[in-house]
């Protein structure tokens, strides 16, 4: 998986109140007639660019930064963002999510790429579906 796909599970897969399993219906020992079969509907198209969830990415992190901490300078470091998330924050790491999401500002592992990377990946997550506050954009 990608950098950023692994930025996305984390942040995305956090739940905060996980919803409780359906119950199933108690299985029975005696068979039962078996019903008719009837036709499935059609499948519903979905457009493949919608996202499939709307997720408070500031909620998400000041959660996640309450349980460590306070997660160091999240909010504008991409090192420590990528720390809060338990990813590896080294400079190969993020020369890969450099290249993944085409980020090419400053010399590798400086403030300026540094700063842009973040600024693109929070950037990446609104255009996938998160809510990303300002605070976190700048």
């Amino acid at each position: 998986m990608s950098i950023f796909g692994n930025i996305m599970g984390k942040i995305f897969g956090h739940k905060k109140d996980a919803p409780a399993a359906p119950q199933q219906p108690p299985q029975t020992t005696q068979a039962a007639p078996a019903p008719a079969p009837t036709p499935a509907p059609a499948p519903t198209p979905t457009p493949a660019a919608a996202p499939t969830q709307s997720v408070d990415v500031g909620a998400v992190l000041s959660e996640m930064a309450a349980m460590k901490n306070g997660g160091g300078n999240y909010q504008s470091s991409i090192v420590d963002l990528l720390k809060l998330l338990d990813l590896d924050s080294s400079l190969a790491a993020r020369k890969e999510l450099g290249q993944e999401l085409g980020v090419h500002a400053g010399d590798d592992g400086s403030a300026e790429q540094n700063i842009a990377l973040h600024k693109a990946v929070m950037a990446k997550l609104a255009e996938n579906g998160g809510i990303v506050p300002d605070s976190l954009r700048n």
